[in-house]
């Protein structure tokens, strides 16, 4: 007679469980070993969710129809939204309509002026499947040719106006065709604030990203500050060309000086001590026409180089984020970018793999 064939078996079906377990970890330690893990950073406005799209589209599949679809929604927002900012700034400034083409319709034009201006302040959504409404049209072109409403945009610094309303209004026509579709371009210029947390996921090389995007609103920082100390490389954005504009929420403050708080807070953090830092200046193109007619030291008064020369005035700024930096063992790695220029970012992107993996291969050794 035999006995304990039932426990043998049991035996049998628990080494195999252990291992098929032990066959899982080590599949997710090559997998965790293979992962890089990178925090975007940054105040709001800076370009964060610009590049999170560049990374959509220059490594995974890019924009769906459907996506596209809805961006147009979103775009139609953010001019008429901008409309609707300009005309709020505009009574604060005390800055009126304006349209000088004809002095004797002047106040018929002023009359639908005004009834533009109310048009576009009603709050008007679209679905994805719809056009841009056509009524919006005539109202858009005759705002943006108004003489007031130019006054107001060249102060748009004094009241944080979105730097996507002059890409939109170079062709406005296209974006109000029945059968527009929402370019790549169009999609990157495109805004839609950040709140939580946002991931994508795309391989480079023999690499797989995780690229988390947070809100940089001072509301939405609470949220993340303490939940990525285990990192790998921080991207942490600004806005060069954020240099005299006031912020979204506190029309007192500065951009520039809000990314250089929030740039030591992070440098220096204890949640980052053992992560790669990358230091994005974004936004050059905006900074180099900008500088020509916004002098740098009107906010920035220690600088004394070439007020019109954006390498000098570019250096100036990055050696002001490289010195807040208080950790001598801590390397910054600084990139002039433009993150709306998919070949530009593709090249940067490929530097920071290059300096990813080098830095591995010396922790290896170490």
């Amino acid at each position: 007679m035999c006995f304990g064939g039932g426990d043998e078996d049991e035996l049998a079906a628990g080494s195999a469980r252990n291992r098929e377990i032990d066959k899982m970890i080590r599949s997710d330690e090559k997998r965790m070993n293979r992962e890089v893990k990178l925090l975007l950073l940054g105040a709001g406005e800076s370009g964060k969710s610009t590049v999170l799209k560049q990374m959509k589209l220059i490594y995974a599949q890019g924009f769906s129809r459907t996506e596209r679809d809805e961006w147009r929604c979103i775009i139609f927002g953010n001019i008429n939204n901008a409309f609707k900012v300009i005309m709020d700034a505009m009574d604060e400034l005390e800055i009126s309509l304006d349209n000088p083409d004809n002095e004797s319709s002047r106040d018929l034009t002023i009359i639908l002026l005004q009834q533009y201006a109310a048009l576009v302040m009603l709050d008007k959504e679209i679905t994805h499947k719809e056009p841009l409404p056509l009524d919006y049209l005539p109202a858009f072109k005759a705002l943006w040719a108004d003489k007031g409403v130019k006054e107001a945009i060249t102060r748009g610094n004094e009241y944080a106006l979105h730097d996507n309303l002059t890409y939109f209004f170079w062709d406005l026509d296209r974006l109000f065709a029945k059968d527009y579709v929402p370019t790549d371009q169009d999609v990157l210029r495109s805004r839609l604030r950040t709140t939580g947390i946002t991931e994508t996921i795309f391989e480079l090389g023999s690499l797989t990203y995780r690229m988390f995007d947070v809100g940089g609103q001072r509301s939405e920082r609470k949220k993340w500050i303490h939940c990525f100390e285990a990192v790998n490389c921080l991207l942490f954005l600004v806005a060069i060309s954020g240099y005299d504009q006031c912020l979204v929420e506190d029309k007192d403050g500065n951009q520039m000086q809000e990314a250089l708080m929030l740039f030591e807070s992070i440098a220096n953090s204890q949640w980052f001590t053992k992560s790669a830092l990358i230091l994005f200046l974004n936004k050059m193109d905006l900074f180099r026409d900008k500088i020509a007619t916004s002098p740098i030291p009107q906010y920035f008064p220690d600088y004394t180089g070439d007020p019109t020369d954006p390498k000098v005035a570019g250096t100036f700024f990055k050696e002001k984020f490289r010195g807040l930096n208080r950790n001598p063992q801590k390397d910054i790695y600084t990139h002039f970018t433009n993150a709306t220029d998919t070949n530009l970012l593709k090249i940067t992107m490929t530097s920071v793999q290059d300096m990813i993996i080098q830095r591995n291969l010396h922790q290896l050794i170490l």
